[in-house]
């Protein structure tokens, strides 16, 4: 067992929207007590990507949402927005494979997006672009993985474009699984 884990209380992931992106600028360090400040226990942050894993007693991820976003906004005097889940949901995630059998080149972007609200979708699942190179392979009420094949035709803007068109405006927090070098 983990020196840093104790078992005690759920571990949730907490993935604060444009954090370190577009010239807003956090310090890890500072992200870091600003979560410690709301009593969450074994806090770290992941990089300087602005995810953040903790362990808390609160089981009501939209409790810890407003509570994050609260505390963001008065420690860094801008609205953060936040998306929590558990540990177990990202596991669930990780276990279901949503990109088995996609062939990863330097050009293939993977992404997650995580949903902050149940969403009307109007787009058939899975799609596929007429070029091809933009999937979305699967969507649930809580996220949607896709598939961006970067090419001069199309790219991660043109899947944001859909996404937000057809599924959801202002709830979405877009997280890269994959990147190849």
């Amino acid at each position: 067992m983990s020196s840093r884990t104790t078992n005690t209380h759920p571990t949730y992931v907490a993935f604060p929207r444009g954090i370190n992106v577009g010239g807003v600028i956090i310090k890890m360090d500072a992200l870091k007590k600003a979560f410690e400040a709301l009593r969450f226990k074994n806090v770290r942050t992941l990089l300087a990507s602005g995810n953040v894993l903790f362990e808390t007693k609160t089981t009501n991820t939209g409790i810890l949402k407003k509570a994050i976003e609260e505390k963001l906004k008065k420690t860094f005097g801008r609205e953060i927005g936040v998306m929590v889940r558990s540990k177990a949901e990202i596991e669930r995630l990780t276990q279901s494979e949503p990109f088995k059998g996609i062939n990863v080149t330097p050009q293939t972007r993977l992404y997650v997006t995580f949903l902050s609200e149940k969403t009307k979708r109007t787009l058939r699942i899975p799609y596929t672009s007429a070029d091809g190179n933009l999937r979305i392979l699967s969507a649930t009420a809580k996220e949607v993985c896709s598939v961006v094949t970067l090419s001069k035709e199309s790219g991660t803007l043109d899947l944001m474009e859909i996404l937000e068109k057809e599924i959801s405006k202002n709830s979405a927090m877009v997280i890269t699984v994959t990147n190849p070098a």
